[in-house]
């Protein structure tokens, strides 16, 4: 698993793993996580379906109601599919720039 921090983002990501094992590494690295913004870069997995995603929604909600972004880099799922209660978008600029809006609407308390 590999992790690139810049500032209170930390990206995510690991190549030729299944999302499954992807999933138990990331809970398992995720106390040293928690603090961090979290950006998962799913870029490298085939072909995702909402059911993978949904397989994240659990550690995406404990990780947003500590106050902290979590938000899921695929082109395979769209923002229509997804559940609202799990951010999800096509690429990592997107993602920089969800977490940058919701370090905003924190800070002014919305």
């Amino acid at each position: 698993m590999i992790f690139e921090t810049e500032g209170t983002t930390t990206t995510v990501f690991q190549e030729k793993v299944s999302l499954k094992v992807f999933r138990e590494n990331l809970e398992a690295a995720y106390p040293k996580l928690k603090n961090n913004n979290l950006i998962l870069n799913l870029l490298s997995f085939d072909t995702l379906r909402v059911a993978d995603i949904l397989e994240l929604l659990e550690l995406s909600n404990t990780h947003r109601g500590g106050g902290k972004s979590f938000v899921v880099v695929t082109p395979d799922v769209g923002y229509e599919e997804a559940p609202d209660e799990i951010c999800v978008v096509p690429t990592l600029q997107e993602a920089r720039d969800i977490i940058e809006m919701e370090e905003i609407e924190r800070d002014l308390d919305f």
